[in-house]
């Protein structure tokens, strides 16, 4: 393969990756993503295939439930039906399933299994969905036991169990970790 060809494939799957990024709310296809980067949806196919881990559609999924989840965890006041169109689905009952087959539990679930902590409105999030909440004893044992000698905050490392990640608000160098109130 001619290496203008290469270049011009990655550089039209990082355009692809930047598209559904950011206008994930909308109704997205693959053709669509195509027309809107002057290429033809097959072209767009082979740099998915090529360079991406996953198809254009498990992207957008992706991206979709991701945000979806942040917001069952933030937002609590808003309804799950809501939250299904505020990323981009228009039956609430599609956006169910697809919840479900992504994390194992309906958004409702997920919503009252979801712990978010207090730290800062860029912290951590613990989200146990494969377990029930811990008691008020059990977390601080938990949060006596996750911080590593760096500072930052882990939740068990165990298989299956999900990580808190501290990523840095937009500006900053780093991230806090700001102690629990």
């Amino acid at each position: 393969m001619r290496s203008e060809t290469l270049a011009s494939r990655r550089r039209l799957y990082l355009l692809a990756r930047v598209v559904v990024a950011r206008h994930y709310r909308e109704r997205l296809t693959l053709a669509s993503v195509a027309v809107a980067l002057s290429s033809s949806p097959r072209q767009l196919q082979r740099a998915y295939a090529q360079f991406g881990e996953i198809s254009f559609s498990e992207d957008l999924t992706g991206r979709r439930m991701a945000a979806a989840a942040e917001l069952l965890i933030e937002q609590r006041s808003i309804p799950v039906a809501s939250v299904a169109r505020l990323v981009g689905y228009r039956q609430a009952p599609h956006f169910a399933r697809a919840f479900h087959r992504r994390f194992g539990v309906p958004p409702a679930l997920f919503r009252e299994r979801a712990q978010p902590t207090r730290a800062s409105s860029y912290g951590p999030v613990s989200v146990g969905a494969a377990e029930p909440a811990p008691t008020g004893s059990e977390r601080a044992r938990s949060e006596e036991t996750s911080s590593d000698a760096a500072g930052s905050s882990l939740a068990d490392s165990a298989p299956g169990r999900h990580r808190r990640i501290s990523v840095p608000p937009p500006g900053a160098l780093r991230a806090t970790t700001v102690p629990p109130c």
